[in-house]
């Protein structure tokens, strides 16, 4: 338990924050597998629409250093390279 006032008011806030980055982060994971599952599915319109809001996702996920900048733009340039191989 916090000792002052201040430290129990850094541990709701972390707490906050903590519940937010988890809800962020599923919502970029669940739009990653809807990608890869259009994908398999071969329906490239599904493909091309859950790429960009994907993307979007993952971009503000590496800006908000939810995860790696670097991450972020890897795994959309793989997810692209998914789509665009699509035949």
């Amino acid at each position: 338990m916090a000792n002052h006032a201040s430290a129990a008011k850094r541990a709701r806030q972390t707490e906050k924050v903590r519940m937010m980055n988890r809800t962020k982060k599923s919502a970029m994971r669940t739009a990653i597998k809807e990608v890869l599952s259009a994908v398999s599915n071969g329906d490239k319109e599904a493909a091309a629409v859950a790429l960009k809001q994907a993307a979007s996702l993952l971009d503000r996920a590496g800006r908000k250093r939810l995860i790696h900048p670097g991450q972020a733009g890897r795994r959309i340039s793989r997810l692209n390279a998914r789509v665009k191989g699509m035949s």
